[in-house]
Parts: C-alpha cells; structure tokens; sequence
C-alpha cells in the first residue's frame, strides 16, 4: 500500500529542521562533528541560528562570521543535510542586529504616540483633546548576539523601521546579499529557504506607542483617514478610522517587509520561511513559501485548555494558510522556552509528544524544534531552554522522536483536507470561540481570510472559494447572508459518547481515506468510534512503526469499532480494500505481565538517574501468549534491558514495554534506569524521578 510504504521510510525532506543555537566560541571541527551528530539521530536539516553567546571574536556579518557560515554549509552539503539561513543576529528580524541603524538613525523604528506636550524631535501629527499624536523614534531594541546586549542592557542593538523600504533595502543588502556573495553555489540546493522571525514595528522593550512609519501620515490622510481619530488606540476603542489604520499598516508591512523579502528569496532559488509576529497573523502567511508560526513560552500545554484564546488559533492558522496559496508544507517552531512551573529545563518527554500531536492534527507538517544549542557552558544554558536536542535526556533514542516527526510531516503533506465548514475571519480575529464546537465534535473547517472573500461565491446554498465547496459558513461579520443558519455539516467521525478531548483530522492522502486521531487530554480516551465509509479499515501506529487490520462492525453510518486511545495517544485509521486488509497483520492483545519487585541498585545524582533491578519469572505457557507487556509507572524516561538486551525506553507513563522477543523460560533478570528532568541538573528546582512506587 503506497500510503503505508511512504510512513515507514518518509524521505528526507520530512526531516525535522531545528534552530541549532551557533552560540559558542565556533571551531570547524566542533560544527563538523556536531552536524554528522544530528544526521545520525535522524535529523538530516538545521536552521542556522546565530545566538547570544556567540564569541566576542566572532563578529556578526564579519570574515571570521562567514567563515563558520561556510564550514557548516560545507559540512551539511557533504552530509545530504539541508540548510535554512536565520535572517538575523537573534531577534526581532530585520536589524541586522543593529547594523541598519549604525550610521543611519533615521532608519530606526517608529511609533505613534499620545503625549501632553511635544517632545524634541516628534512630528506633530495632530491635536487632539488633552494633547497631540505625535511620530517619534520608538527607542526600541532587539536581543543581540553578544552578553550585554539582551533585552534592557546598555548595548542592546537598535531595531530598524521595517516599514521604511530604505531600511528593508539596507537590511537585504548587509544581510541577504552578503549571504549569497558567501554562499552563492549552494542556494536552491543544500540552502532551500531563509528565516525570518516574528518582525517587529516598534521593536522590543516600548510602551504606550503604536506602529508607525515617516510618510505615513499622508498615506493615510490619501486613503479617506482622519488623523485626530487615532486617538481612540490609546483609549483601546474601535472606529472606522482605527480600522483603515490597522488594514493600512498591514498592507504596507506586507508590501515593504514581507513582499520584498519574499521576492528575495524567489529570485535567489530558495523560499520565505519563519512566520510572523502573533499566532493569528493569517493574512503575512500569504508571502511565505512556508507558512508558519511560533509555539514557545507555554502558552499553550497539556495542563491547559488547548482550546482557550488567540494561541490556540496556530496551527490550523499556518496550515489553512497554506492549503490557500497552494503551498504544500507549513511549519512550527515549537518547545521553545516550554518548561513548566517556571523551571528551566523542565520539559518532559510526555509534554513533547502532546506539543507535536496539537500541531500535527492540526495540519503543521514541518516541525523546527527550538532548539540545539552548540554549547551550553555557562549562561548559555539558561538562555531561553531547555535544549531538546543533542542536550536532552532522550538524545540516545532520538531516532524514535526523528523518525515519529518525519512520519508526521510524510503523513500530512499533499492531503485533500475533509472540510465542508468555512470560517470566515480577518488578520487576528481567528475566533477560537467559534471554532472550539468543532474540534469538539471532530468537525473540519477551513479558515478564510478576508483577502479571499472577494473570490467566494454563493452556488446551490453553498460557499465556494478556489475550487472548494462549503456547505456552512460560521461568519461573525454577515458577508454572506444567505448561508446564514445552514444546519452544521456531519463530523468526520462519531463518539459515543462523545469525546470532546478527540482530534480528528480526516483527509485523503495518496488517494486513501485517512482519519488522524489524538488524544488531547490526560485521561485514557474510550468511545466507540465511527467513521463514515463501507470500506475495510487499517490503523497504523505512528510512534511505533506499525500496521495492522482493524476488525469494524457495519452500522447505518459506517464502520464502529471500540477507540481505546492512551494519554499521549495518536493514531491513524485509513480505509482499504478487501486485498490491502487481509495484508495487514490481525491485531494481537496483549498478555500483560505481572509488574515484578524492582529495588534500587544505585542512584547517581550528578546525572539524575536511578536504576532499578529485578527478576521477573516466565512460564512456557505465558511465552506461548504472543504479545508480553510490562507496566511501569516512571519518572520520567525509562530504558529497560532484559537479561543484558535492551529492551526499548519510554519516554512517558505508563511506560509499556514489549518483551516476547527477550524473555525465556524461567527467571529474567531486568534492569530498569530511570533517567529525570535535565531540571535536576540546570533547572531552579529539582523534579521528582523514579518509580513511582518509591
């Protein structure tokens, strides 16, 4: 089966691709080796991120800078690996990490403000009530690449005014430019895209300011605008001259920043990567090559509503943005800063795969995890952590997370999504609100942006936008009338009872009919399950690699079968024929087996880690039952070896462990290490770990 045979050996371009921090003293042996390091665990692309910590020698943009840049290139290119260019020295983007404002402050970022009197330098805009609005320089800054240049430190560099179109020139000039005079042979081939990250107006660290740019006043006083009605951004309320303001300054930041980047990249054989500043900016989406978005800080996580507020909108926002403009893959840079409980480093295996089934069930199919550090010696370690990569505790066993976002990615590339509901929305107002009664009853929809209303149609009582048909339109802004109080279209799959905590998402993929379900809570999920089809029906574990036939009973909407779906569950339920069913292995319970008496061997804090040992009898007869399941209750990443042969780590629990291949007759002796949060080592606190039987 050619979906099958694709999830099992997903080619390369599916690799994860992730921020590697290039934040040390760099040597070319050091890239070297760390390279082959990540092409080995699976991770066959890196973003090349310059970082804070970089050594003082080691100046941005400079000889010594390219230098690296070039080793690394080399070194990835010789490797098969793919390479994305970082745009900037850290973030915002489009600074040059200070360099566009060094000799030209006029080209530094600009804001609108609300004062009682003038200050020295403003442009007097207008006079309003208790006051005049004035343009000023916002005085905001970036995080820089060196210490003492962090946010609210004295060289903190300035940002540029990415409104200015002679600032976004200066900006490609020393940044763009100077990478493709570098690096010239390897654009469009080990090179595929640029990054750009969240791009900022104002810049960081300002307050009580509004977006603003030089010219900008006649612009909007040439578009209908009336300059004293701004005042009501200041007071937080709406008008019709707030909103040409907004629809205006995203025009021009398209146009200026985004469309000029963007031909950039086009013209030089690569594509727009990154994403934009919030989580519901969908309407910058349409400039990248890859759409994408920003999962960091835990705004969103498993103790949490994953329903609740604009960030919950990301995901199906990158991911709508691109079934639109045609592009075939969308990205994420998650985990960013996610620990819990304000602890750095406290990340766990648990949390990671709950991060990835959010973003993959709702479309994303390019996961960037943020990030592997080049080094964490000193304060580079608590710069924005954890690493979760070579620096994680699951780094020996990274093929299982490598090869899981890889299939995920494989999965969910050049889909035909199942979405009858259109939700029509504007640039941020994704109205979570709206959407959360589909995700709970496992209803796909499509967001619409306001750019493409001008192309939907009414046709036979239905929405029709760029060749798709919609049978109901949820519209909070009454364009379209007469579709309003269409009766809600069917959900992908049925519940009883229902289970709001499901994801579904269904779609066809290499001409199969596919449902992808997870598991969004922290309680085991069990319903009876049916899915819309008279076909025969395959299940396909994405975690572990692995098919097998999934026996259905016929009802009047389809074919039923009990879900038993595990916390930090996720899998895939395809239809096939009579022949591909009967390919597929007949699924085997498992024999659970009875938890023997583990005790404590040794305990070595330096790596936070405990081992455990025990000796577990099997009888012939158990050995004849097939599957033999072990249950441990661990924290946090469990790796078992059964009479000296590994058998497998878990990386949340319960942590299940499949034996039949190491067992024999009789006494088996098992060790049991248990390895805790890099929170113990790097962290502010220490996280419990262990069985939890202790």
């Amino acid at each position: 089966m050619k979906l099958l045979q694709e999830l099992a050996a997903p080619a390369r371009e599916f690799t994860p691709i992730p921020f590697w921090f290039l934040n040390g003293d760099l040597t070319d042996v050091q890239l070297r080796r760390q390279l082959k390091d990540f092409n080995a665990h699976g991770v066959h692309g890196v973003v090349l991120h310059p970082r804070m910590g970089l050594a003082e020698r080691i100046g941005y943009l400079g000889k010594a800078y390219f230098h690296y840049i070039r080793t690394a290139v080399a070194a990835a290119a010789k490797l098969g690996m793919t390479v994305v260019l970082y745009d900037e020295g850290m973030y915002p983007s489009g600074s040059s990490c200070g360099l566009v404002v060094k000799d030209h402050p006029e080209l530094a970022s600009e804001g609108l403000a609300l004062a009682a009197q003038p200050q020295p330098g403003d442009e007097v805009l207008a006079r309003v009530p208790g006051g005049v609005l004035a343009a000023r320089k916002s005085g905001g800054t970036m995080r820089g690449l060196h210490w003492g240049e962090d946010d609210g430190e004295p060289n903190a560099p300035l940002t540029a005014d990415i409104l200015n179109p002679a600032a976004v020139e200066r900006f490609i000039r020393l940044t763009h430019e100077a990478y493709y005079r570098e690096l010239k042979p390897y654009f469009g081939r080990t090179i595929i895209g640029f990054f750009t990250d969240e791009p900022s107006v104002l810049g960081r660290n300002t307050a009580g300011l509004f977006p603003w740019t030089h010219g900008f006043a006649e612009v909007f006083r040439q578009a209908g605008g009336n300059l004293e009605n701004l005042a009501a951004l200041f007071a937080g309320e709406e008008n019709a001259d707030t909103r040409l303001y907004r629809a205006l300054l995203r025009q021009r930041e398209g146009e200026v920043y985004y469309g000029r980047l963007s031909r950039w990249c086009q013209a030089h054989g690569i594509g727009l990567m990154g994403h934009p500043h919030k989580s519901d900016d969908i309407e910058a989406e349409k400039y990248f090559a890859v759409p994408g978005q920003d999962l960091v800080l835990r705004w969103l996580a498993p103790e949490k509503d994953g329903l609740a507020g604009p960030d919950s909108t990301m995901g199906k926002c990158s991911a709508d943005a691109a079934r639109l403009m045609g592009r075939r893959r969308n990205s994420n840079e998650c985990f960013g800063a996610c620990n819990k409980d304000g602890n750095p480093w406290q990340l766990s295996g648990g949390d990671l795969k709950w991060y990835t089934d959010w973003l993959a069930v709702r479309g994303v199919n390019l996961f960037i995890p943020h990030a592997f550090y080049y080094s964490i010696e000193g304060k580079r370690k608590d710069e924005r952590p954890p690493d979760v990569g070579p620096h994680s505790i699951w780094w020996p066993h990274y093929r299982q997370w490598s090869g899981y976002w890889a299939r995920l990615s494989c999965l969910m590339t050049d889909i035909d999504l199942h979405a009858e509901t259109a939700v029509l929305c504007r640039d941020g107002e994704l109205h979570p609100d709206a959407v959360r009664p589909l995700f709970e009853r496992q209803t796909g929809f499509q967001y619409l942006p306001e750019s493409v209303w001008p192309e939907c149609t009414v046709q036979n009582g239905a929405l029709v936008c760029r060749g798709k048909t919609y049978c109901r339109v949820i519209d909070p802004y009454g364009r379209f009338p007469q579709l309003a109080g269409a009766a809600p279209c069917p959900p992908d799959c049925r519940c009883d009872p229902p289970r709001p905590l499901l994801r579904c998402a269904r779609f066809t993929r290499s001409g199969t009919e596919c449902w992808f379900l997870v598991n969004e809570g922290n309680e085991p999920l069990h319903t009876v399950l049916t899915l819309p089809t008279r076909a025969r029906v395959g299940e396909y574990d994405l975690w572990h690699n692995a098919a097998w036939q999934q026996p259905c009973v016929q009802g009047e909407d389809g074919a039923q079968f009990v879900l038993e779906l595990p916390v930090r569950g996720s899998r895939l339920y395809f239809a096939c024929t009579e022949e591909e069913y009967r390919a597929l292995p007949v699924p085997d319970a498992a024999c659970e087996l009875p938890a023997p008496a583990f005790t404590l061997l040794r305990h070595d804090p330096a790596r936070a880690q405990k081992t455990y040992r025990a000796t577990l009898p099997v009888t012939p007869a158990q050995l004849a039952q097939g599957r033999l399941r072990l249950t441990v209750y661990a924290e946090e990443m469990a790796e078992l070896t059964v009479n000296g042969t590994a058998a497998g780590a878990e990386f949340w629990q319960p942590q299940q462990f499949y034996l039949e291949e190491t067992l024999r007759p009789g006494n088996n002796e098992l060790l049991l290490t248990v390895t805790g949060s890099r929170a113990n080592l790097y962290g502010e606190r220490p996280v419990a770990y262990g069985l939890k039987t202790e």
